[in-house]
């Protein structure tokens, strides 16, 4: 492997198991380093990754960012964006409460656990390709459900939940932004 081909395995893989932006473009400049010290004192990219590039970034992820820290990140970031798609609803309907149906909850359901067990296995498509694979899963399932169960509501969800499931991930998604940004400017520089 070369050593574009070791860094883009490495990125991929800490990118599928959460690392932050900054953390993972601190490890892939840490790494590039080595590889180009091997290279200049005749050594293979092998003698500092291992046999196996997965294993060496999966292992090196663990003990950059433990499990419990992981689940935290990713637990929040599910948060921030099903705050995010459950405000659409309010914003484009205009109400302060919205009725929550059998059909509805069992879209919202299947699509989101089609995408993380596509993620788990296969890895990442991307976010267009992964939720139009759920959404091919979602939507029959939804639509069933409600044919089955009927469109009266299970619950009414206020106003306030949708801001409420945005304040966990905030701290992230305002931390990856400004990572982006500082990461462009010294690319620029």
């Amino acid at each position: 492997m070369t050593n574009a081909q070791i860094l883009a395995a490495c990125r991929s893989n800490w990118e599928y198991r959460g690392i932050d932006d900054a953390s993972m473009r601190e490890m892939l400049d840490e790494l590039s380093a080595h590889l180009e010290d091997a290279e200049a004192a005749g050594r293979t990219a092998q003698d500092v990754v291992g046999g196996n590039v997965r294993t060496f970034a999966a292992a090196w992820a663990r003990a950059r960012a433990p499990l419990p820290r992981r689940v935290l990140r990713a637990a929040s970031i599910g948060c921030y964006f099903a705050g995010w798609v459950l405000l659409i609803p309010y914003l484009t309907r205009w109400t302060t409460q919205l009725d929550v149906t059998p059909g509805i909850l069992s879209f919202w359901v299947v699509l989101a656990a089609v995408t993380v067990a596509w993620n788990l296995r296969r890895g990442s498509l991307g976010l267009l390709r992964s939720w139009g694979v759920a959404l091919l899963v979602a939507l029959p399932a939804g639509i069933l459900v409600d044919w089955l169960a009927g469109d009266g509501p299970l619950f009414t969800l206020p106003l306030w939940a949708p801001p409420l499931l945005l304040l966990p991930g905030l701290p992230y998604a305002v931390g990856d932004a400004r990572a982006r940004k500082n990461a462009a400017a010294a690319d620029a520089a």
